[in-house]
């Protein structure tokens, strides 16, 4: 989905609305945060903002380390693809490729039969999360790059086990840990976390200070538009507890997950 930079209402305040409430003298520092992304590896959107991902992850993770959480957003699809869903997911990837500038390869549309089940290229990108975190974000650009570039099947295991093992991970280890009921819960688990935080579409950026939460953008953003932004909240110029208690002020529903 396409989306300015706007925030679920459960999830507090637009920053973009509230760039300009600083936190006051005297509010303590940050103490635990991070960038919650919430994606799907095979979204199109969020392979279109795949770039802006890298550099937030390269700029900011330091003072706030990015958590994936998965969105399974064609998760357990069981039906092959008909032509008409070919043509609205072709017209999607053509609407992400002129917003953004990222290429696919068309030649997907040719498949016969593909059923679109997301979930276990969610799954797989759990159990990296797991195994080796610090290979999880490579890993999951993979599968965005296989999917959307090299026309590979990126709802097959033996894809997964290719990856992995290009990231350093035992092939063996990880389809014993990716067949595992424990893998395929705690991607439902993930799933349940953003409709329970109300997350709208993909890609979702959250941020998180302590217990509170609040969206930084829903859709795709240009990194310009979201640099400031985090400039001030690492800085501590500004404060997600502080949005959050202006949002309950004004009587809007917020969570703290």
């Amino acid at each position: 989905m396409y989306l300015e930079g706007v925030c679920n209402p459960l999830l507090g305040p637009s920053l973009y609305e509230n760039a300009g409430n600083k936190a006051q003298n005297g509010v303590p520092p940050i103490m635990e945060c991070e960038i919650i992304y919430v994606g799907d590896p095979m979204c199109s959107w969020c392979w279109g903002f795949s770039p802006v991902l890298n550099k937030i992850i390269k700029k900011y993770s330091n003072a706030a380390p990015t958590r994936l959480v998965v969105g399974g957003l064609h998760a357990f699809d069981t039906d092959p693809m008909s032509d008409e869903y070919k043509a609205r997911i072709k017209h999607h990837w053509e609407q992400v490729a002129e917003a953004t500038g990222q290429p696919f390869n068309y030649a997907f549309f040719d498949r016969e039969g593909f059923v679109l089940d997301t979930e276990p290229a969610c799954r797989a990108s759990v159990v990296v999360r797991n195994i080796k975190p610090d290979a999880l974000m490579p890993f999951y650009e993979r599968i965005h790059k296989g999917y959307y570039l090299e026309n590979m099947d990126t709802t097959k295991l033996e894809t997964f086990e290719q990856y992995a093992e290009a990231e350093g991970i035992d092939a063996k280890t990880f389809t014993t840990v990716f067949e595992s009921e424990e893998a395929k819960q705690e991607t439902i688990n993930d799933f349940a976390w953003c409709q329970q935080a109300g997350v709208a579409g993909f890609p979702t950026m959250v941020l998180r200070e302590d217990e509170a939460l609040c969206a930084l953008s829903v859709g795709y953003q240009p990194f310009d538009s979201l640099q400031p932004i985090l400039d001030a909240w690492v800085s501590g110029e500004l404060s997600i507890k502080k949005q959050v208690e202006l949002a309950r002020a004004a009587g809007n529903p917020v969570t703290t997950h």
